[in-house]
């Protein structure tokens, strides 16, 4: 194909790269990943392969859900450094031919953003106040919440403000921490204001967003009881007109957003975070004139089973191009499990996205050689792909953190029954034999500590090993932009439905082998071997391996 770097369409079949800042690289030795870090750090993702590079926020916060509660929109974290370094990293990522997409966040602000201290200042009626979703409580004194709606971080979703002359107020909505006070989108206030941000930040050469819980800006009117408990961000609205997620009013405002992206010469791209019950619901996402792409999350939760893998690809492929918008692939967030461990134990019939799912220990073997072969198949299908930080190396999720230094509001929030995501979180391995493995400077540490066994999954370690995953991910890359049949387009299915082999082609001359049988299995004429995720026996293709092949 043509590299998706020239073009004005990239979006399209571009590999993108999350790098979770807190945890990609240190720069000024406090243990934390900053922009300084990234910047020294860029020849590693240029040397990957990569189109573009997408980052998680980097603006001023108290840090209660790991800065995905937003002090101020326009500005950076001086954890991370200043606008200065921003601009000059973004620079030199436009100097290496890639993109930059950086993530916004308008479901929620934190708790001290200037609007919600004004909202919180000027009493009841004001109009700070009408910029957020506050609400009177039931019961005689307004002692319980307005309704019966749950935080995706466990617990009610509302919080009860205490008055100036120290009364008991209204209480405001938060579907994530207390800490992240939901916004009033109906609010014309609200709708000027991020549009406004979005401008400032395109202004500065910022080539597209990504945008937190796109599905949940906008509330029912009168905020009806859920009439569930299950009030969980990541298994999507599977009713119909759910109060709070992935309502019809929400695409109104993309198209606005999106009406603010094409004023530009080189048109800024979208790509929501939308948990929806339906492939059908996402795809209403990016029909023509709202956003460009978005997540892919059946995929991501998809089991390693052939029949479950099978089918969320057609059933992705088949309603995207019904809008004509390409396929996103992930196998891997900063949200999630990494999929090396959640391919490291027996699949389940349902959905697979955290380790709380699974019962049994890891066979870590297993899940590797499986994540090598999830790496070819996503690579092969046809859109674009997301890479999680670390993935490239082969890391695991890391799953014995001790308590006391959790993070995630989730561990509060649940009453300490469930770890959350900082075990996605633990900083990179880059060179060395013991951590802090090159993360920062000589001498600091990492604000999660990294296991000792990853001396053998470090960068460097990997860098001159054939049969490395940062090897296989390399070639693969190369590979991807070097084959006119790979990226955007369609695929044709040569293995039949129900089989335990995965056999696709995409023209011209390419074809990718996945097999997910316990035997090995014969591989069909071919003329050459592009790239295998193991070693072949021969010309047999392993269990849980994969192979792309030229016809």
């Amino acid at each position: 194909m043509d590299s998706a770097r020239a073009r004005a369409d990239w979006w399209r079949d571009a590999v993108i790269y999350q790098v979770y800042l807190r945890s990609f690289a240190d720069g000024d030795g406090d243990g934390i990943g900053d922009l300084a870090g990234l910047r020294r750090r860029l020849p590693h993702l240029v040397a990957l392969g990569v189109d573009a590079l997408w980052i998680t926020p980097w603006y001023p916060s108290p840090m209660a859900d790991g800065g995905y509660d937003v002090a101020d929109y326009r500005d950076i974290d001086p954890l991370f450094g200043t606008l200065d370094d921003a601009q000059a990293l973004l620079d030199e990522v436009h100097g290496h031919g890639l993109r930059l997409i950086i993530d916004i966040v308008p479901n929620h602000t934190s708790t001290a953003h200037a609007w919600f201290r004004r909202a919180l200042a000027q009493g009841p009626g004001s109009d700070a106040r009408q910029r957020y979703i506050l609400r009177p409580g039931r019961g005689p004194r307004g002692e319980e919440p307005p309704n019966d709606w749950r935080s995706v971080f466990g617990g009610p979703a509302w919080t009860r403000i205490t008055e100036a002359d120290g009364s008991p107020g209204p209480w405001y909505l938060h579907l994530f921490a207390p800490e992240q006070p939901d916004l009033n989108w109906d609010n014309p206030k609200v709708r000027t204001e991020f549009e406004s941000i979005l401008r400032f930040w395109f202004d500065r050469g910022v080539d597209g967003v990504r945008i937190d819980v796109a599905h949940g800006l906008v509330k029912a009117p009168g905020l009806p009881d859920l009439g569930s408990l299950d009030g969980k961000l990541l298994e999507g609205a599977t009713r119909e007109d759910h109060p709070h997620w992935d309502r019809e009013e929400v695409h109104e405002i993309f198209q606005g957003w999106r009406a603010v992206a094409d004023t530009y010469d080189e048109p800024r791209v979208f790509v929501a975070e939308a948990w929806t019950g339906a492939p059908e619901r996402l795809a209403r996402y990016v029909r023509p004139g709202e956003l460009h792409t978005a997540f892919n999350f059946d995929y991501l939760m998809t089991p390693w089973r052939p029949d479950r893998l099978r089918q969320v690809i057609d059933s992705s492929l088949g309603a995207l191009s019904r809008v004509a918008a390409p396929a996103t692939w992930v196998l891997s967030n900063h949200d999630v499990a990494r999929h090396v461990s959640r391919y490291a134990r027996p699949q389940p019939d349902g959905p697979l996205r955290s380790l709380s799912d699974l019962t049994h220990p890891a066979d870590l073997d297993l899940g590797t050689k499986r994540a090598r072969a999830a790496a070819l198949l996503t690579l092969a299908l046809p859109g674009s792909a997301y890479l999680y930080q670390g993935e490239e190396l082969g890391l695991w999720e890391v799953e014995d953190l001790p308590e006391d230094l959790l993070q995630d509001p989730t561990w509060q929030r649940s009453g300490h029954t469930d770890r959350g995501r900082d075990g996605c979180r633990v900083p990179l391995p880059w060179d060395g034999d013991t951590p802090p493995f090159g993360f920062g400077p000589e001498g600091s540490g990492t604000w999660l500590p990294q296991p000792q066994a990853w001396k053998s999954l470090t960068a460097a370690a990997q860098e001159q090993d054939p049969s490395s995953m940062l090897a296989l991910y390399r070639e693969a890359l190369r590979i991807r932009r070097a084959e006119p049949a790979l990226g955007d387009g369609s695929l044709s299915w040569e293995s039949e439905p129900g089989s335990d082999v995965l056999s696709f082609r995409r023209d011209p001359g390419f074809r990718c082998v996945v097999n997910l049988s316990p035997h090995p299995v014969e591989l069909p004429a071919h003329r050459a071997v592009l790239l295998a995720g193991g070693p072949l026996e021969d010309g047999r293709l392993p269990s849980d391996t994969a192979v792309w092949l030229a016809l």
